[in-house]
């Protein structure tokens, strides 16, 4: 049996710390914990956790280098995310469309 748990994108992106884990993370090619920790107003701690639900996402990958463990971004998941939202894209563009349509008439 496997033990492996693969947390959702959606909820793994819902909280706005991770969010941001994962912007700073983009903007890098990886980061280690304690160059990620002055950006928030949590502790090394609480930022830990938040990666480790980020990795259990599979959005953030890490490595050790010595007793430094540095993470990475891994976007690949974020395309579900992408493709979901862009079905509402084409909805509200149509729907924006018939609205000009109606005002125009």
């Amino acid at each position: 049996m496997n033990n492996t748990y693969q947390r959702d994108v959606y909820v793994a992106i819902a909280d706005p710390t991770r969010r941001k884990l994962i912007r700073l993370l983009a903007d890098s090619d990886e980061l280690p914990l304690y160059e990620l920790t002055p950006h928030f107003q949590i502790g090394r701690t609480a930022v830990s956790k938040h990666l480790a639900i980020l990795k259990e996402a599979d959005l953030v990958t890490n490595r050790k280098i010595g007793r430094e463990t540095r993470y990475r971004l891994n976007a690949a998941p974020l395309q579900e995310i992408k493709d979901w939202l862009s079905f509402y894209e084409k909805f509200w563009n149509e729907r924006a469309i018939l609205l000009k349509n109606i005002l125009e008439e």
